[in-house]
């Protein structure tokens, strides 16, 4: 089966919008969301590590240090 990299960016962005968290082992998909966010304007917080990216909704994060 063929996966579209720009389909699961795309999901991958609803989560996020959604306030959940999301990780990607490829740089293209992590590109992608990264170019797109910056479109939104919206704030997430972004850990680069060397088999993959987490974004994480900073909405989110202050929520739970309330």
């Amino acid at each position: 089966m063929i996966i579209s990299r720009k389909r699961l960016a795309r999901e991958k962005l609803e989560k996020l919008k959604n306030g959940y968290s999301v990780y990607t082992e490829t740089e293209e998909v992590a590109n992608y969301i990264e170019k797109e966010l910056s479109n939104l304007g919206k704030k997430v917080l972004i850990d680069r590590t060397p088999i993959g990216c987490w974004f994480i909704p900073e909405e989110r994060l202050e929520d739970t240090n309330s």
